[in-house]
């Protein structure tokens, strides 16, 4: 997962609360971000840091310090802001969310990424709006609910995705006599949580049922930035969805059957 390129794909992320402190940390993948485990062998620091791809961070207060209306949302967002290549956005009041796809065009942004982690972080009608307006600006959209099924296959959202190894989970299994000796994440879900399902699961004897009770504990035992609010749409918990996501890129990785 190491990068070392001549050109560097640039991301700038734009969040309010506290979900963006936990995907900057799993990015940054700094000594002491993921305190899960008792004991901490070091199993991911060390193997990549995208610092030099992080072209700003941009924190508002939480949606819920602001007026219902914002008349004026231009007012709110900095007048400078870096060019970058992909914006990730989560948790900013919807008028300022109506008026950034103009900001980030002037800035070169050509993909942007708003992960629904939460049933209200943004309605249906609002997504439509955003998605006319970047398709007027012929800016790439993906809105990945939760953040762990972002998949893409084609465009800058699938260059982001190359790039960090961040999205839809996926893993590498080594087995032996019927045990997993060894779990590499070839691509992590963005708050980080693939690295301890991995560590969790060597040592688990070769039994479907097992493997699941032990990717839903760990996955449960992590901070996971998704909701524990039913969702209309997935009609259970974005949680949950979460929790499958990991659980069906093991089971593929051993060859089960889904469900």
């Amino acid at each position: 997962m190491n990068i070392d390129k001549g050109e560097l794909l640039n991301i700038l992320i734009i969040y309010g609360g506290n979900f963006g402190e936990r995907v900057i940390g799993n990015l940054l993948n700094y000594k002491g971000f993921c305190t899960s485990c008792i004991s901490c062998i070091d199993c991911r620091y060390g193997k990549y840091n995208y610092a030099k791809n992080i072209a700003s961070v941009i924190r508002f207060d939480s949606k819920e310090s602001f007026p219902l209306f914002i008349e004026n949302p231009e007012e709110y967002i900095p007048k400078d802001i870096p060019a970058a290549d992909v914006a990730i956005l989560h948790g900013i009041h919807q008028d300022i969310m109506l008026e950034l796809p103009y900001r980030l065009k002037d800035a070169g942004i050509k993909g942007l990424i708003i992960p629904i982690e939460s049933p209200v972080d943004l309605h249906l009608g609002l997504k439509k709006q955003i998605e006319a307006i970047c398709e007027r600006l012929n800016v790439e959209t993906s809105f990945p609910k939760p953040f762990c099924s972002l998949t893409s296959d084609k465009g800058v959202i699938k260059e982001f995705i190359d790039e960090f190894k961040i999205g839809k989970p996926i893993v590498r299994i080594e087995t032996m006599k019927n045990v997993i000796i060894n779990v590499s994440v070839e691509q992590n879900a963005p708050c980080g949580s693939t690295w301890f399902v991995a560590r969790k699961l060597e040592g688990a004897r070769l039994n479907k049922e097992e493997i699941r009770g032990i990717i839903s504990e760990a996955h449960h035992s992590y901070p996971c930035t998704a909701s524990m609010d039913r969702d209309i749409e997935l009609g259970d918990t974005i949680l949950h969805k979460a929790g499958y996501i990991i659980r069906e890129a093991v089971e593929a990785e051993l060859g089960y059957e889904t469900e």
